[in-house]
């Protein structure tokens, strides 16, 4: 039978609760599907920071790249010095891993969860390929002087040929998946999302880009700098397939595409490295607000869950769930996709399990 070795991070606020969810699910799709998998959790947190000032250590980070794949609810406690627990975590994660492409579905499942008048789902699905290792967060730069009025902040944006490449290469193989699985006449698009004609070195990226696009006669090349991507996404969002962009480009733009399909809460990502060890999340962060409550919205952890099973193989799997959580959203039985849906977190796991059953 299959098995898998999955790595737990509940992590802090409302990411224990999600995840509980999360699992409820995987639990239930592994028994329909017919394969075993093992969890193995983590402490790591910011309320355990506190509690023994430990950040993540090597031998754990090692030890992370020995499981099939690690499932993270949320990062990020009031309590402690911002960031901190998060780039220990998240990027010993990304950077340890080598997690090269963060991956980010933007698909709306149901008409009353989108903000833009007269946008339903036909109009907006597309991927996101987020380059996961470089640009402005790859933690060079510092202070000078800090603490007085001639203080110096400095941080670099680094870019590499072959962090480029690889993500452009990514992104182009995505898109000829996508055509083949709509079947439709069309050819499948990707748009290059930078700003080359205000960041010159920018310009590596299109370079880059316009090489891998050699490879791949099949698909329609597009550009936009970001400022116009904001734009379009929000006028015209039926124009994008899938789009490749940098770091923090694709960190700002995902969070904007999260919205147009119902919020936050229904937001999943992959931090991958195809064929290696990947890791899977919602974005939507720790609200310290909610937690405890049990009113945060779970169908990001749990669409995390079904990106996970689709990179482990088990796509019967993955499209199970994800036909679950789409059933559900489009029968109206939840309102909205946060903590102000009236559903409880726990009940809305149970509705989704009850779907996979019900199938």
């Amino acid at each position: 039978m299959r098995s898998y070795d999955i790595g737990v991070i509940p992590g802090d606020g409302i990411g224990p609760e999600v995840a509980r969810e999360g699992n409820k699910v995987l639990e239930t799709v592994a028994a329909i599907e017919g394969f075993q998998y093992k969890l193995v959790e983590y402490p790591y947190s910011g309320e355990y920071y506190l509690k023994t000032k430990e950040l993540v250590p090597e031998s754990v980070i090692d030890e992370w790249r020995t499981l099939d794949a690690v499932l993270l609810g949320a990062i990020g406690h009031p309590d402690v010095e911002p960031g901190l627990v998060e780039r220990s975590v998240i990027l010993g994660l990304r950077f340890g891993l080598d997690l090269y492409i963060n991956l980010r579905p933007i698909k709306l499942y149901a008409e009353h969860l989108c903000p833009l008048k007269d946008k339903g789902p036909a109009d907006i699905d597309f991927v996101v390929v987020r380059e996961n290792t470089e640009g402005l967060y790859s933690q060079i730069g510092g202070h000078l002087k800090k603490g007085t009025p001639d203080e110096v902040a400095l941080v670099n944006g680094v870019y590499t040929w072959k962090g480029c490449e690889r993500a452009s290469r990514y992104a182009f193989e995505l898109a000829v998946r996508r055509g083949k699985e709509r079947g439709e006449n069309t050819r499948p698009r990707l748009t290059l999302v930078d700003k080359a004609n205000a960041l010159r070195p920018h310009d590596i990226w299109t370079r880059a880009y316009e090489h891998v696009a050699q490879d791949f006669p099949e698909v329609e090349t597009d550009h936009a700098y970001v400022d116009a991507c904001c734009m379009w996404m929000i006028k015209n969002p039926e124009w994008f397939d899938v789009i490749v962009t940098t770091n923090m480009f694709g960190d700002i733009i995902t969070d904007l595409g999260a919205m147009l399909q119902g919020g936050m809460g229904i937001a999943a990502s992959g931090n991958i490295h195809p064929g290696k060890t990947s890791m899977f999340e919602p974005i939507h962060g720790s609200a310290p607000k909610h937690a405890g409550k049990n009113v945060a919205c779970p169908l990001g952890a749990i669409g995390a869950v079904a990106m996970m099973l689709d990179f482990l193989g088990e796509t019967g799997a993955a499209a199970r769930t994800e036909a679950a959580v789409s059933g559900l959203l489009k029968s109206g039985a939840v309102p909205s996709a946060d903590a102000r849906s009236g559903i409880a977190t726990s009940e809305m796991g149970d509705m989704v399990v009850a779907r996979l059953e019900a199938a």
